[in-house]
């Protein structure tokens, strides 16, 4: 199986302050596209090229395969990030969704306050992922370097790159800026729609 840098759903000059043209040709342009050269090299020719992505993942965890974990994971998470954000303003959690994060988060700005100080104090690079895990309930994860949720065995549903190359061309060394700017370009669209699936 080739793998490919996903196509984007939008203008990379949409999103303003919060992520410029500029950072979507380091971020998606060369970082993502060197994880997913990365990865076609490592599985050419080779028992995991019949594989699908998420099975590679799963795979080369179990089997210690660091390198080919680090870069497919990598490519799972950045494409997950890229539909995790929309310039286009005005969607909403479902109800559905809202019942969740009342369960476990009391309101939503209870949430979105605890998401942030997740996502603020991670220590170096890595992401930050709300999750339904085993007991269909929400679950923040903290995850370090490419570590996704689908080795955990929870129900990824949104992310937030937090390594320093997701945010240091706009906003250079201030995560917090880049994390309170993240709220204004959730597509809570693509969260619903991970919930139901």
């Amino acid at each position: 199986m080739k793998f490919k840098l996903p196509d984007l759903a939008y203008d990379k000059k949409s999103f303003n302050t919060f992520i410029s043209e500029e950072g979507f040709n380091y971020h998606y342009g060369k970082h993502h596209q060197t994880y997913v050269n990365n990865l076609n090299s490592l599985v050419t020719n080779t028992k995991w090229e019949v594989l699908c992505l998420e099975n590679i993942i799963i795979d080369s965890t179990k089997e210690g395969e660091v390198a080919l974990f680090n870069n497919a994971a990598q490519h799972y998470n950045h494409s997950f990030f890229w539909n995790s954000i929309t310039p286009n303003q005005g969607s909403q959690p479902s109800e559905q969704l809202l019942e969740l994060i009342g369960k476990s988060y009391g309101t939503l700005d209870n949430f979105k306050q605890q998401f942030t100080q997740t996502a603020t104090k991670l220590f170096g690079s890595g992401w930050v992922w709300l999750t339904l895990n085993q007991n269909n309930e929400l679950e923040l994860m903290s995850l370090k370097d490419a570590d996704t949720p689908i080795v955990h065995g929870h129900k990824p549903l949104l992310t937030l790159d937090v390594w320093e190359h997701a945010y240091y061309i706009d906003h250079r060394n201030a995560r917090p800026t880049f994390i309170q700017e993240f709220w204004n370009f959730i597509n809570w669209e693509f969260v619903n729609k991970n919930l139901k699936q």
